[in-house]
């Protein structure tokens, strides 16, 4: 007989209704063609709204291949994948999008690469598809600045990812609760290929991500990745240190030849110097700040991708 394997497809869902049905269709018809792979899918459904649960729930009674996890509001998206990672028992999982902007036709070179001996298959986005030039701007400043911050680089990655489980079970591991999937994925090190798409239109429905949402987005996983905005206080106070030091010899050098207004130089100096200490604190609370921040999050010291011998 031949070793068939399990892989799960996690599918974060939140008020697509108009899209779902179709969307599982369309990748019900791709993983057809794969051989000797047990598909099943795990859509979570993230506090949705509208009727999305119930056309989930009409579904499932038709397809024996689908669990559907419902939570009692609306969580956001990194929990949904962990929940759907959580709850899947498999050999490995792929997790995507609901909306075919992840085009399911991937799913099957995916599964070759995962086959030949990669812990992680990432699909990268050539081109972001229709943006307006205000997304494209901030969704590249957002990268640019986790390169520098954090040292990783995930331009053109996205969260179409097909995980190992040992990838999964590392993952799931870590303690942290506010989580940035693609960004913890790199930052575990398992052995990965990347494969590449042009995003392809959003055929039906529209996306539940608004600015705001993404700007906290972003928020989050530049200070959940990088210590760095708490030294910002720090260049501050050197900042204010050389721009004080310059401005009081000019106002000592203006009282010494009697340019200067009685009192002006003793008040100048007075706030400067004061001004540059309290700066100074400050930086120097962000440093043992930045030592709470790393503890907090509990992330291991190492992650051991294979044992040797656990082999024999």
């Amino acid at each position: 007989m031949k070793n068939i394997k399990k892989i799960s497809i996690i599918i974060p869902v939140f008020n697509e209704s108009a899209t779902i049905q179709h969307s599982l269709v369309t990748i019900s018809s791709e993983i057809k063609r794969i051989p000797n792979i047990d598909f099943h899918f795990i859509i979570v459904n993230d506090g949705s709204s509208d009727n999305t649960l119930e056309i989930l729930n009409k579904i499932a009674i038709n397809q024996m291949n689908i669990t559907i996890l419902n939570f009692t509001r609306n969580f956001g998206k990194e929990a949904a994948i962990y929940a759907g990672l959580k709850y899947s028992q498999c050999d490995a999982v792929i997790v995507m999008d609901s909306d075919l902007q992840h085009p399911p036709y991937l799913i099957e070179n995916m599964v070759n690469f995962w086959l030949n001996g990669s812990d992680v298959v990432e699909a990268c986005k050539l081109s972001r598809g229709k943006e307006s030039f205000i997304s494209k701007f901030f969704a590249q400043g957002f990268y640019f600045l986790f390169e520098k911050l954090t040292h990783f680089d995930l331009k053109k990655h996205s969260d179409f990812k097909l995980l190992d489980c040992k990838v999964v079970a590392a993952y799931c591991a870590l303690p942290e609760k506010k989580r940035f999937f693609r960004g913890l994925i790199s930052w575990l090190g398992f052995s990965s290929t990347q494969i590449f798409f042009d995003v392809p239109e959003r055929q039906l429905g529209h996306s539940a991500w608004s600015r705001y949402k993404l700007f906290r987005f972003a928020l989050h996983a530049l200070t959940s990745f990088s210590s760095v905005p708490l030294h910002v206080i720090s260049f501050l106070g050197i900042f204010c240190f050389s721009l004080s030091t310059i401005i009081g010899g000019i106002a000592l050098y203006d009282k010494w030849f009697g340019h200067a207004v009685s009192g002006f130089t003793t008040v100048i100096l007075l706030i400067l110097i004061v001004g540059s200490f309290i700066m100074f604190g400050l930086g120097l609370i962000g440093l043992y700040l930045e030592q709470i921040f790393d503890e907090i999050k509990q992330r291991p010291l190492y992650v051991i991708q294979q044992n040797k011998k656990d082999e024999k």
